[in-house]
């Protein structure tokens, strides 16, 4: 049965705090998920919070920070020593650990890894604070297992059972040379149906994905979706196995980037988030809105170039914004499929057949709508010149809008620019300025005004 948080659950767990019930609160939340647990962090006051989690035992207590939003997180663990937050990260992997605190002031995370009792773990998490946050080497994980191609199977075995007691979970056995570098994976059924004097040599796998340390996490999630990976090795410079990322750390990419290419199809410039100061909503959402303004006024400054023809043309007027959002909206329909395109990896370039396939769609959709149109206008107000003028300015804005928004991605794409802002404000307001143009530029040819 799903979990699911009650009014009632969370008035239960505030009076066993008031009356410092610790036994009870242990009882009743010792059975739960560190998840679920985290949840309920997110519902309750920073105090309470931080009161039950210093109650609980450090193997809950770790994972149910991983959990927390960000602000909760960081306010518990300013509510706790350098000590505590020590305790913590020792229970954790060390790609997890290195996260926390990398949250952490300067002064803060030397106290913190001072404290740290396992002194390989300080080690590991301080080798991983050096990498960029983006890449694998940021993503990676010290735990792993790795044998060397000259043992035999027997004493691979050996090594593999004391390795695997600082492992969560064994994904792959990476196979190394007497300099640590990578060469290859070892299969678990190879080695169960292998004599034991046999080298390693001799039955690993020398074909192996991996990636290197400055490899972008984008990528890495990319090639472990391609090849439907649960784990994949990290090598650096020298080719030497440093690390692995596993599919969780891969999840969390994603759903990074998706919330990023959400915001910013949006028009938020930065990463905003509900507990956010409103000067710091303020400060990723205005600038777009500024931009689009600036946009916009020139689109004004067209109409007004145009007014001598809307006492003969009345409705030219009245079908500018039926122009503006359909255009708007085939552009920002287009862009979300390159968009998609380039983040799947179905897309890496411009591409002539897609492109092609593009205008013929924007063409046909166009036809339908400014015939749609035509018929509209002719009924309504039996204009037929005016009618036609605004119909053919529809198919031409339609084609320019699917230009425009299947181009632009690409063109962003290939100059190390994010796609996913090609397909918010700056498509919409764009297409409004230069439809606009096209609109009076081809009813002025036709009405003649």
């Amino acid at each position: 049965m799903q979990f699911k948080i009650s009014k009632e659950l969370l008035e239960q767990i505030e009076q066993l705090i008031d009356q410092r019930n610790d036994q009870e609160l242990e009882v009743l939340l010792n059975d739960m998920h560190h998840a679920d647990i985290a949840e309920i962090f997110d519902e309750l006051n920073i105090d309470n919070a931080i009161y039950i989690f210093k109650i609980l035992d450090s193997e809950i207590t770790a994972e149910i920070l991983m959990e927390l939003e960000d602000d909760v997180r960081e306010k518990i663990l300013q509510g706790l020593s350098a000590k505590e937050i020590a305790e913590e990260l020792d229970e954790l992997d060390t790609d997890d650990a290195a996260d926390i605190i990398a949250e952490l002031s300067q002064s803060k995370k030397e106290e913190v890894i001072s404290e740290l009792e396992d002194v390989e773990h300080a080690k590991d998490i301080v080798d991983l604070l050096r990498y960029n946050e983006d890449t694998a080497g940021g993503l990676m994980g010290k735990e792993m297992v790795k044998v060397n191609e000259n043992w035999n199977v027997l004493t691979c075995v050996k090594e593999m059972r004391i390795q695997a007691e600082h492992v969560t979970r064994v994904h792959s056995i990476y196979v190394v040379d007497d300099e640590n570098r990578l060469k290859g994976r070892l299969s678990l059924k190879d080695l169960l149906t292998t004599s034991t004097k046999t080298p390693i040599s001799e039955v690993y796998i020398k074909k192996v994905d991996y990636v290197k340390v400055d490899t972008p996490n984008t990528e890495v999630a990319r090639i472990m979706q391609k090849y439907d990976l649960e784990a994949i090795p990290v090598v650096d410079e020298m080719g030497r196995l440093v690390g692995r990322v596993t599919i969780d750390d891969i999840v969390d990419v994603i759903k990074e980037e998706a919330d990023k290419d959400y915001q910013m199809a949006a028009g938020i410039t930065q990463d905003v988030e509900v507990g956010d100061s409103v000067f710091e909503m303020i400060k990723g959402r205005l600038p777009w809105l500024l931009i689009g303004m600036a946009i916009e006024i020139i689109a004004s400054f067209v109409l007004k170039g145009n007014e001598s023809a809307f006492d003969k043309y009345k409705t030219l007027i009245i079908f500018v914004p039926l122009l503006s959002a359909t255009a708007g909206n085939i552009g920002v329909q287009a862009s979300a499929i390159v968009v998609q395109g380039l983040a799947n990896g179905s897309l890496k370039e411009f591409s002539s057949n897609y492109f092609k396939k593009e205008l013929f769609v924007a063409m046909i959709s166009g036809t339908v709508i400014s015939v749609f149109l035509l018929i509209f206008h002719s009924v309504v107000y039996q204009q037929y010149h005016v009618g036609i003028a605004i119909s053919i300015s529809m198919i031409v804005v339609i084609l320019f809008a699917a230009m425009l928004g299947t181009l632009v991605p690409l063109f962003l794409h290939k100059n190390k620019i994010d796609p996913a802002i090609a397909t918010g404000p700056f498509i919409t307001t764009t297409n409004d300025v230069f439809g606009i143009i096209i609109y009076f530029g081809i009813a002025r040819l036709i009405l003649g005004f």
